[in-house]
């Protein structure tokens, strides 16, 4: 296929943005992974050889438990004691304060988080900062001492404590010692805002330990979107679960109804992105590179099934983790997002009879290292509001997903 997808704005453009929509070549459905209607848990074939490199020989583990383990070095010690500068690296360019801080450190609460960074104790470049800013590489970053926060008594939970331990559980798709995987509801946020009183991060308080730890988040996904989220249970999980997203070792896969069929029906979007706020909301914008704010964005996209040319079920990978990446992506090549507030801008387009009108985006599957060898796999099931459109289109959801065949950069 030599087919290209127009860009909105012909300005040149650098060698770093590649073409809008480049085609990748599909492989064999025979050597893919499984089904996407496959059991939630269910081993990969695709990450079988991975999961067998990963996993140490029986001998291997039984002369290691026979001797003295090697304890992790605890995150208290990594904490500064007293006022340090760090240089913002490029793996963290354009990344928010508060996700700046939860990254080095991953031991800190969010309200501590956001303590430091009201307070001015946190300067960037010596100015003060909101938590929401964004880094940009080789600014500096004045850090204060920090400290984990205190540990509460352990003690019996309170009937709304036991309510939300049981909203999370009803969530939880996959859990060890380590992680936890929860298939997030649509409209549930994942962490608190400007009157947001329940949100994923604030009922994760009544799953601390008996040494005060608690379930710490190691990326996000939309409010309105559902599905996978990957939570980390100790210090040690996060701190290698957000070394393998910065490294961009996890591989995401998100479903997705959109109008019309896009062509070709494989590609590859890669544009520069940039925050634009207004009084009464914040998108991102397609951008230029080195326009202020600008970062690098790259989305696999390709056609699962189609309803009568006027509803496509797109499967969507991205490569790298901004914000509202694949809504901005989708409506930059013509094909928003069915039900997406901010970026679905169709004229005189009707919702067809029966469909409702929520985001149609689902965080399918997540693939990742688990921190202690071998790989984690979860999937999620469609959300009710996505269930009842593939039933009213007749799409069938157990169709192989082609996404499987796309890159991995």
């Amino acid at each position: 296929m030599s087919r290209r997808i127009k860009r909105m704005n012909p300005k040149p453009r650098s060698r770093d943005e590649r073409d809008d929509a480049r085609p990748f070549k599909a492989r064999s459905a025979k050597k893919a992974g499984p089904r996407p209607g496959a059991k939630p848990g269910a081993k990969s074939p695709r990450f079988a050889a991975e999961r067998a490199e990963r996993r140490p020989p029986k001998a291997a583990l039984e002369k290691a438990a026979l001797e003295k383990p090697v304890p992790a070095k605890p995150v208290e010690a990594l904490l500064p004691t007293k006022v340090q500068t760090v240089k913002v690296t490029a793996d963290e360019n354009n990344m928010r304060v508060d996700r700046f801080l939860e990254a080095r450190f991953p031991g800190l609460s969010f309200s501590h988080i956001q303590r430091v960074v009201r307070k001015g104790e946190l300067r960037v470049d010596g100015k003060r900062v909101d938590s929401k800013d964004r880094l940009e590489e080789g600014q500096s970053v004045r850090i204060p001492p920090l400290k984990l926060d205190t540990p509460k008594a352990a003690g019996e939970l309170s009937e709304g404590a036991q309510k939300t331990l049981a909203a999370l559980k009803e969530m939880t798709i996959y859990e060890d010692d380590d992680v936890l995987v929860l298939n997030k509801p649509a409209g549930l946020a994942v962490q608190g805002g400007s009157g947001m009183t329940r949100h994923i991060d604030q009922m994760l308080e009544v799953m601390r330990d008996s040494k005060g730890q608690k379930p710490r988040l190691v990326h996000r996904i939309d409010r309105e979107t559902s599905g996978c989220l990957l939570i980390a249970k100790t210090r040690f999980a996060a701190s290698h679960l957000t070394g393998a997203f910065r490294s961009r070792s996890a591989r995401k896969t998100y479903w997705a109804l959109v109008p019309g069929l896009p062509k070709p029906k494989q590609g590859r979007i890669s544009t520069f992105l940039a925050k634009e706020e207004s009084e009464d909301d914040t998108i991102m914008r397609i951008a230029q590179h080195g326009d202020e704010g600008a970062s690098h964005a790259v989305t696999y996209y390709a056609v699962v099934e189609t309803a009568g040319n006027k509803l496509t079920w797109v499967s969507l990978k991205p490569v790298t983790g901004r914000t509202h990446q694949l809504r901005a992506h989708m409506e930059h090549i013509g094909h928003p997002i069915v039900g997406d507030p901010k970026y679905f801008n169709i004229e005189n387009w009707q919702l067809p009879g029966g469909l409702q009108n929520r985001l149609h985006l689902l965080a399918r599957r997540i693939v990742i290292p688990h921190p202690r060898g071998g790989v984690i796999d979860a999937t999620a099931p469609l959300p009710p509001h996505m269930q009842q459109s593939w039933n009213l289109l007749g799409l069938d959801a157990s169709r192989f997903d082609p996404i499987e065949n796309a890159p991995e950069e």
